[in-house]
């Protein structure tokens, strides 16, 4: 099957393409095998929202939850068992493109349950449960950033296991998250853990934080407030590459990773997450067109994948040289009376409060499928 060209030329530009997306439908039908061969996917993130779209909907389920049922499985069990079994099979599809990549990419998500965002001993022992029950190398463990979860990172990384670190929304909390993470590969390799096999990366959100900014840009209402709308989200991520850039790639702060990188230590990537447009207003793919940079991931959304596809144009690099005009996005925002601190809380407040919910109804939905299938 022919690459599309658009998706072909982001991946030549350094982009790894990721699908944020997985259920067993796409698994059976070969819908993630066509995505590989085609649009140039090399991962799939998940997440609780995208488990419980999943499971709630058709009966690609119900045969395994008539068998949990007969043995009689409690609900938490029946749900590890579930999405533990749809990312192992996805593992399986992508081992070739791991395999080929050495292990950068042909990379899967599962996340610790939301519940955890704040236990951080809870956060640990459960990850560490999902890549035995995987069981797969090219697995990745999601642990949310919050100040708990850093402790976390630092703990899982250090047994030797790969993470994906997520809901991250400002640099400051980003720049905690690297440094979790190279105290983890320290430990590691006191350990005498095999830095090489372990990777991780850092999920940047975007969307959302042009979506709570706008929101403010627009009560205050001044001409100079509306220039800014759909600014700050790039703005941010193109801020949070240069803080990579420092960290991993000859910047000033490169000392402590050259030493891990002598010992085979691998960079921790930057990862665009919520990268579909909300605002039917802005250009579909700018989230895709304005963070082409190299050695990144961006983590698509079937939709926003297709429309790149058919329609995206690539504009270079937009990420290195830009770090002072995104600086100047920044001031402009608290010029106008911004309160950057409080965005970000309240980002990450409600984006582990969306994560819960939804794991919630995950819960709420599995109980009646299985209810339902203990009847029968």
């Amino acid at each position: 099957m022919t690459q599309n060209t658009n998706t072909a030329a982001l991946s030549a530009a350094g982009v790894s393409v990721w699908l944020d997306d997985l259920s067993r439908d796409r698994i059976k039908s070969g819908n993630l095998q066509g995505l590989i061969d085609s649009r140039n996917v090399v991962g799939v993130t998940t997440n609780p929202t995208i488990f419980q779209g999943a499971l709630s909907s058709g009966h690609a389920y119900d045969e395994q939850v008539d068998e949990l049922a007969a043995r009689g499985a409690d609900v938490d069990s029946a749900i590890r068992t579930i999405t533990t079994d749809d990312v192992r099979a996805a593992c399986d599809i992508f081992a070739d493109v791991f395999a080929a990549s050495k292990g950068v990419d042909g990379r899967v998500s599962i996340e610790v349950d939301p519940r955890l965002a704040f236990d951080t001993d809870g956060t640990v022992a459960q990850a560490i449960e999902l890549w035995k029950i995987v069981d797969r190398p090219n697995l990745l463990i999601k642990i949310p950033a919050t100040e708990a979860g850093l402790p976390a990172i630092t703990r899982v990384i250090s047994e030797g296991i790969s993470v994906n670190v997520t809901l991250i929304f400002s640099v400051q909390r980003y720049i905690a998250v690297m440094g979790a993470y190279l105290d983890g590969l320290r430990n590691a390799n006191t350990a005498g853990h095999d830095l090489a096999k372990i990777h991780s990366v850092a999920s940047f959100f975007v969307s959302r934080v042009d979506s709570e900014i706008d929101k403010r840009l627009e009560a205050i209402g001044t001409d100079a407030a509306l220039a800014l709308r759909g600014k700050a989200g790039i703005a941010n991520a193109r801020l949070a590459y240069a803080a990579y850039r420092d960290v991993f790639d000859g910047g000033a702060h490169t000392d402590v990773y050259a030493k891990l990188s002598s010992a085979g230590g691998n960079k921790q990537r930057a990862l665009w997450a919520s990268t579909g447009v909300k605002n039917p207003e802005y250009p579909d793919t700018m989230y895709i067109t304005q963070l082409v940079g190299p050695d990144t991931v961006n983590t698509l959304p079937e939709k926003t994948l297709e429309a790149f596809a058919d329609h995206g144009v690539l504009e270079g690099n937009r990420l290195d040289g830009l770090a002072a005009d995104a600086q100047q996005v920044f001031d402009q925002l608290v010029a106008v009376g911004i309160d950057l601190d409080e965005v970000f809380g309240v980002l990450e407040t409600e984006g582990v409060d969306k994560f819960v919910t939804s794991w919630q109804d995950l819960l709420v939905a599995t109980t009646e499928k299985l209810q339902v299938a203990g009847g029968n």
